[in-house]
């Protein structure tokens, strides 16, 4: 590990329900920052479109071996950006860093990442409830990192209509969520109006998965 993490003035763990752990201002803005404006640089984030030929809200990029993909093939991972054919960004240290390191506060040791989604949302944005499961095995933890506007994540149970929990995430919060929440619905609220000072209107999260 670096040393990104030793002045950081974060707040205790916080487990929410058996699987899902908060880790409040956890992450190394300024190293986190830097590795975000690399990525996007080199692919640009783009409005995939969904199955049904609509974009989605959300605009995104990837970085490391394997990035996440939509159009009206389907949902699925690949190692090549569809936009230029070429490998995907190679995935920051700053990023491996934070995403092990989150993993095993939460109680997840050994948590390697080969895909890291970067979506970046505008005030009236939302991700409508869904859950993670393109990825080849569901031992891993899913790792989200949040980055400048607030958002109301939303928090479900294992079937579409069960009730969800809202949980406020702040700029460098960490949400870690795996085990028997691995599997969990869960979503964003409409980004509400706002200026942040380093990101302007808009919230950025990387999502860190093993998808191979």
């Amino acid at each position: 590990m670096t040393d990104l993490f030793a002045a950081l003035p974060a707040g205790p763990a916080r487990t929410l329900r058996p699987g899902v752990v908060l880790l409040p201002r956890f992450a190394p803005i300024e190293a986190v920052d830097a590795a975000v404006g690399a990525v996007t640089a080199e692919a640009p984030p783009r409005h995939f479109a969904t199955p049904g030929g609509k974009a989605m809200s959300v605009a995104m990029t990837n970085c490391g071996p394997l990035g996440w993909v939509s159009d009206r093939a389907g949902y699925r991972y690949q190692p090549t950006d569809p936009a230029t054919g070429r490998p995907w960004p190679a995935m920051p240290a700053a990023f491996r860093d934070l995403a092990a390191r989150a993993a095993d506060t939460a109680g997840f040791p050994g948590f390697a990442p080969d895909a890291c989604l970067v979506n970046l949302y505008v005030p009236g944005t939302r991700l409508t409830l869904h859950q993670d499961r393109d990825e080849r095995a569901f031992g891993d933890p899913i790792v989200s990192v949040s980055l400048g506007l607030p958002a109301v994540f939303l928090m479900g149970g294992e079937r579409r209509g069960d009730p969800t929990e809202p949980l406020r995430l702040e700029d460098g919060d960490v949400l870690v969520f795996g085990g028997p929440a691995r599997l969990m619905f869960h979503g964003v609220k409409p980004l509400a109006d706002g200026i942040h000072p380093r990101t302007g209107a808009r919230r950025i999260n990387l999502t860190f998965r093993r998808a191979g």
